[in-house]
């Protein structure tokens, strides 16, 4: 427990006295939202290490590459380290699988790894000849003698018949993301591996052309980068990545947030306004700029949150960044870009807390678990994701707020809940002598 409990000053009644109510005051926080407990955003946390302080590391991409080129021209099926084991893609779906789900539980759904000689087995019933340039490399667990690698089998269905023997699944990001326990630090981690994984082969297939020359481009550094073929050229070309700014615009008296919606959400869905950086543009005067072009108002004090990877937009963008505000509104007045949004509206902080209450998060999270496993089993039935989330009364929510998956999500609990939070951060201060605030 913390320091201050188990302080030789402080007596067993005292201790006992704080320690239970620091369990109820935190309890009751993690029962209210589910925003706070996090260790990463979803698509953050990756466990994977990308890269070694040394060339020479048998871990390392260049090594790395070098061992996997032998373990494809090796017919004796000795054994060399470390281990390769690859994850198939297939139109941006990570290759999964699904177990659990007994009595009241939700099924997990995992990663769907094959070893290297198992992917050779598949695509050579394909007729297709497995090599190195095919594999991206991911990245490496040394305590497990393992390399990971990604691969894109996008042109050769009839492996989905044959992983969907083995109850295998080629599962949408999106559904992985929403299936995901948010509470489970392992299932996070598989999710920011997919996420990773997705983004570098979404860019790779954009990215066969060099842009300067126009020449093909050939994967380098074991995919981590490319290069163009032209001798005259040889331009290097690195992963994409996409900048955006998403804030949430706050009153000047810190008691109304501005919400908004658009045609792609779902019904009742209210969210933060968000937008790309332009070139030449700082983050600050994006969310200023972007504010104000949306909704009219004009934006002062922009205070940065934290950070988002968000690898599933469309494959023409690899990978969004998401870089997180609190914005401070200089003025209220809203005048909506009907070609940008539906509509936006100042919320106060109870409904917004109401609508961050009574979502049912952990059902949506449940019944997307349930349809990967029934996609892995092959009974997939045909189910709306994103169905409205039923208050506890049973009756619609006049709104609800993106789930834990999403930055936004975390803007606005942190800001709903920034008193409750802040009186916690206060009390774990306190010195062992005062009981002043239990």
């Amino acid at each position: 427990m913390l320091s201050f409990l188990s302080s030789s000053t402080t007596s067993p009644l005292l201790y006992l006295s704080r320690k239970l109510s620091l369990q109820t005051l935190t309890r009751n926080l993690s029962h209210t939202t589910m925003a706070i407990n996090l260790h990463y955003h979803a698509f953050a946390g990756n466990p994977l290490r990308s890269k070694t302080p040394k060339p020479e590391d048998p871990f390392s991409p260049i090594s790395a590459l070098e061992t996997l080129k032998t373990q494809l021209l090796d017919t004796s099926h000795s054994l060399s380290s470390p281990a390769s084991k690859v994850l198939p893609f297939r139109k941006g779906r990570p290759l999964a699988s699904s177990s659990g789900g007994l009595g009241d539980l939700a099924p997990n759904w995992q990663l769907g790894w094959i070893g290297l000689d198992d992917c050779k087995g598949y695509l050579a019933n394909s007729g297709v000849q497995l090599s190195a340039d095919s594999l991206v490399y991911l990245g490496s667990r040394p305590e497990d003698d393992v390399v990971y690698w990604g691969i894109d089998v996008s042109g050769e269905g009839g492996l989905v018949p044959e992983f969907g023997s083995k109850q295998l699944s080629f599962v949408e990001l999106r559904t992985l993301m929403v299936a995901t326990d948010w509470a489970d630090e392992q299932a996070m981690g598989e999710l920011a591996i997919a996420g990773h994984a997705r983004a570098l082969l979404e860019w790779h297939s954009i990215s066969n052309f060099c842009g300067h020359c126009g020449e093909k481009t050939v994967p380098m550094e074991a995919g981590r980068r490319k290069q163009c073929s032209n001798e005259l050229c040889k331009k290097r070309i690195y992963p994409r990545v996409d900048p955006v700014v998403i804030m949430l615009v706050i009153d000047r008296e810190n008691d109304r947030a501005l919400l908004s919606q658009q045609s792609r959400f779902v019904p009742r869905m209210w969210s933060c306004l968000a937008g790309f950086i332009e070139p030449g543009e700082s983050l600050e005067e994006a969310v200023r700029r972007e504010t104000w072009e949306e909704t009219g108002v004009e934006v002062g004090e922009v205070i940065y949150h934290s950070s988002q990877p968000w690898p599933v937009g469309p494959s023409s963008m690899p990978c969004q960044l998401m870089v997180g505000f609190h914005a401070y509104a200089k003025s209220l007045e809203i005048n909506v870009d009907k070609e940008e949004l539906e509509d936006a509206q100042w919320h106060s902080r109870e409904d917004v807390k109401k609508a961050l209450t009574f979502a049912e998060y952990k059902k949506a999270q449940t019944t997307a678990a349930v349809k990967v496993e029934q996609m892995c089993k092959g009974v997939e039935k045909g189910q709306n994701l994103s169905a409205d989330f039923n208050v506890e009364s049973g009756e619609l929510a006049p709104m609800f707020i993106p789930g834990p998956f999403a930055i936004a999500h975390h803007l606005i609990s942190s800001w709903v809940y920034q008193d409750t939070i802040n009186g916690v951060e206060a009390l774990l201060k306190q010195p062992s002598g005062s009981m002043s605030s239990l």
